[in-house]
C-alpha cells in the first residue's frame, strides 16, 4: 500500500503540472480564497490605523481648550457693591457688598443655623432674622435670591 501511495503521490504532480495550465479557472478560484483572508489580514492593521485617526483630532481638541484659558471675566453687574437693606444687614452686615458675596453670606448663615428642612433640603425654614426678609415660614432655595435681591439697593 505504501507503494501504492507513493505511486499516487508521483502520478498526482504529474496530473497536477499538465492540467494547472488547463485548468486555469480552479487556481483563480482558489486565489479570492486567499485574497479574502489578505483582507481580513489588512482589517487588523486597518483598526490600528484607525485609532490613529482619532489621535489626530485629539491634538487639536487642546488647541481649542487653550482657547478658553483666557480668564472669563464676570459680569459687572454681579461685582457692583450693594447696601443691603437693615432686615438683610443683620445678617450679612451692612457694608455694601456684591450680589454674589451677598448670597454666600445668606447660604453659610443659613448652614450655620440648620435652617434647610431636613427632609427636603430645597427648602429653607426661616428664624426670626429670615422671616423678615422672606415675609414667609418657608421659602424654596430658587426663592432665595429674587428676595434677598429686593433687599439690595
Amino acid at each position: 500500500m505504501a507503494t501504492a501511495k507513493k505511486a499516487a503521490a508521483k502520478k498526482a504532480p504529474a496530473k497536477k503540472a499538465a492540467p494547472a495550465k488547463k485548468a486555469a479557472a480552479p487556481a483563480k478560484k482558489a486565489a479570492p480564497a486567499k485574497k479574502a483572508a489578505a483582507p481580513a489580514k489588512k482589517a487588523a492593521p486597518a483598526k490600528k490605523a484607525a485609532p490613529a485617526k482619532k489621535a489626530a483630532p485629539a491634538k487639536k481638541a487642546p488647541a481649542k481648550k487653550a482657547a478658553p484659558a483666557k480668564k472669563r471675566t464676570p459680569n459687572a453687574a454681579f461685582l457692583k457693591p450693594l447696601t443691603p437693606s437693615a432686615a438683610l444687614a443683620a445678617i450679612v452686615g451692612a457694608s455694601p457688598l456684591p450680589r454674589t458675596e451677598v448670597t454666600k453670606k445668606v447660604w453659610d448663615y443659613i448652614k450655620k443655623n440648620k435652617l434647610q428642612d431636613s427632609v427636603n433640603k430645597r427648602l429653607i425654614n426661616a428664624d426670626a432674622k429670615l422671616k423678615e426678609i422672606f415675609k414667609k415660614a418657608q421659602v424654596t432655595m430658587f426663592e432665595l435670591t429674587k428676595l434677598v435681591n429686593d433687599h439690595l439697593k
